[in-house]
């Protein structure tokens, strides 16, 4: 018994004549006839009775014309889901996220799902390495990371290179607009991140190339407390400008690093090469693509007009 031989039976009973069935199905009446009486066959039980000049369903009958009908549902329902699986428009997407990068990530997704309204989501976040791992791993298709970094084994769409800023008590005004990393040295320093981390390699390797060592009070990967400590005065610390959009609220003065290219660290998306991505990653993919500077760079240009103090 297949979907093929209930859905002429539902025809039988819904028809009450195999001419009827025969004429619905555009089919001839003898394998509408022959499929009926296989169905009987194999089922062991009468399924129609003659009466007049129409088929009466037996009780069999009717037992089997509803989970005909529940078949078929389910038939047309998978067809459909497969279908909308097959073109991202329905689906599950994938995705990793650095911790200190894509502050607008809420909108960007909020504007994806706009498009495509019956997609799930599992997002992860961890430090870009780990990210980069865990596409690998393919226990996420894409992930937004902060370059630079080793990306032989994936595909690469660039999106903006961020700047980053020195973060002070409000209690202190040690500054006034933009500062340089020589102006920030001699500062008790503690970094948003630990040692062998991107942010934490990033800082401390603009020190060097400029020669500089740093005051380096420590290290903290909790950054709700970073925030608190460098609020008391306890220590300055230098963080992208993500991470001063997600934490507001704070009792800080901000100021932009000048020190450029040192001090800006690019952000992309990345997916594995020689892999075929779902149709929901492709979509997303064209999505960003599409929509970068609707999504990124009108924000940032934006960002570039303020003033530089915060």
């Amino acid at each position: 018994m297949d979907i093929r031989q209930l859905r002429y039976f539902i025809a039988i009973v819904e028809e009450k004549s195999i001419s009827a069935a025969a004429r619905r199905l555009f089919l001839s009446q003898p394998p509408i006839s022959q499929l009926l009486k296989a169905l009987e066959d194999e089922l062991g039980a009468k399924l129609v009775e003659r009466s007049g000049k129409y088929l009466e369903v037996t009780e069999a009958g009717k037992a089997l014309y509803k989970y005909a009908l529940q078949m078929d549902q389910l038939m047309e329902e998978a067809k459909a889901e497969v279908k909308e699986v097959g073109n991202g428009v329905n689906g599950r997407l994938a995705i990793g996220v650095n911790t200190f990068s894509v502050a607008d990530l809420p909108e960007i997704l909020l504007h994806f799902q706009r498009q495509y309204p019956k997609v799930t989501y599992k997002i992860q976040q961890n430090e870009s390495a780990q990210l980069c791992r865990l596409v690998k791993d393919r226990e996420v298709e894409l992930a937004f990371i902060r370059l630079p970094l080793g990306l032989d084994e994936f595909s690469v769409l660039h999106l903006y290179a961020e700047p980053f800023y020195l973060i002070s008590s409000k209690k202190q005004k040690l500054f006034e607009n933009e500062v340089s990393l020589a102006d920030v040295q001699n500062h008790p320093l503690l970094l948003p991140s630990t040692q062998g981390l991107g942010v934490h390699y990033l800082i401390l390797e603009a020190f060097s190339r400029l020669q500089m060592r740093p005051n380096l009070v420590g290290e903290c990967s909790d950054i709700a407390l970073l925030m608190d400590l460098v609020s008391s005065g306890f220590s300055v610390s230098i963080v992208p400008e993500t991470l001063l959009k997600r934490y507001k609220g704070y009792a800080i003065h901000a100021h932009k690093i000048t020190d450029s290219p040192l001090m800006t660290a690019p952000v992309g998306l990345i997916w594995l090469k020689n892999h075929l991505l779902s149709k929901t990653a492709q979509n997303f993919i064209q999505f960003i693509q599409k929509d970068l500077n609707t999504l990124f760079l009108h924000d940032l240009v934006a960002k570039t007009q303020k003033n530089d103090t915060m």
